[in-house]
């Protein structure tokens, strides 16, 4: 009975292969030259921006934001891009790169984009999560949650990490880690920023320290020139009195952001219940980081 039912599924599975790489390519060949430049244009953005998140410069962020501005100037009705141009522009607004950190035009900029890619595709679920993900720092947590989940309703194998640090902001590091935990399961490649990282910061406001070491330790080795995993960590050896360690990671934090102080990050610790917020910048305070 199970040999028979595995050729059935064989059976099924080359026929369905078949008639959707027929249609697949029906479909691309009525598509204009034009919308196959902005595709090109799209992947080069998105590849520059995966770059930038090592190189970490000015430039590779400009980079990436030049090539999606490229794929929407040859199709400007392409929500992929807006979306992922959205995304490069929160992330000017909360990296120390340039002018846009912090600023109120940037963090616009990205919340228009964002919600033109969900007019012109509403069935598009990166554009969803891309207007959660401004959302949360508008600090509007209830509207943030529910753009990710209309996300995962269009397609429940979407997998988008940043919801889980959009929870712990809400107030729920518990869900956050079930998130995570799901994620990971369905993906074990999971972004270190997400499966190492989020997953610390959501033990740390559990009050669960060790575990947060252990997971944000993983992190920074990984990826030591992105400043949050330090923060986290540094503020977690301290309140588990390991003063030395502590010191260390806030250096690690200034070697990345010379001008780093807990008064300017405090502008970005969009916590819902401030009692969250004041648990990490207690812990920055006890590592030594300069309070303005």
């Amino acid at each position: 009975m199970f040999v028979v039912q595995d050729e059935v599924v064989r059976a099924i599975v080359a026929i369905l292969a078949a008639h959707v790489n027929r249609a697949e390519i029906e479909r691309a060949l009525l598509k204009p030259p034009s919308a196959w430049q902005a595709y090109e244009y799209y992947l080069r953005g998105v590849e520059a921006y995966l770059l930038h998140w090592n190189r970490r410069t000015n430039r590779s962020l400009h980079d990436a934001q030049r090539l999606l501005e490229q794929s929407l100037a040859i199709d400007p009705d392409y929500a992929r891009a807006y979306a992922m141009l959205s995304l490069t522009h929160i992330h000017g607004y909360l990296e120390p790169f340039d002018g846009d950190h912090q600023s109120s035009a940037a963090i616009d900029r990205a919340l228009d984009l964002a919600e033109t890619a969900v007019r012109l595709d509403a069935r598009l679920p990166m554009a969803h999560a891309q207007l959660g993900w401004i959302l949360l720092w508008k600090r509007q947590h209830d509207a943030a949650i529910a753009e990710f989940e209309r996300a995962f309703a269009l397609n429940p194998n979407f997998i988008d990490g940043r919801f889980a640090y959009v929870l712990i902001m809400a107030g729920e590091p518990a869900r956050a880690i079930e998130i995570l935990e799901a994620n990971i399961r369905l993906d074990p490649f999971q972004p270190l920023i997400f499966s190492a990282g989020c997953m610390g910061l959501a033990n740390y406001m559990l009050r669960r320290y060790g575990e947060a070491v252990g997971l944000l330790r993983e992190c920074v080795s990984r990826q030591p020139n992105v400043q949050a995993p330090h923060l986290w960590l540094a503020s977690a050896h301290a309140q588990l009195g390991q003063l030395e360690e502590a010191k260390a990671e806030a250096a690690e934090v200034l070697r990345i952001n010379p001008g780093f102080t807990i008064e300017q990050w405090k502008r970005l610790a969009v916590h819902r219940d401030l009692k969250y917020a004041e648990r990490l910048m207690d812990g920055l305070r006890k590592a030594g980081l300069p309070e303005s």
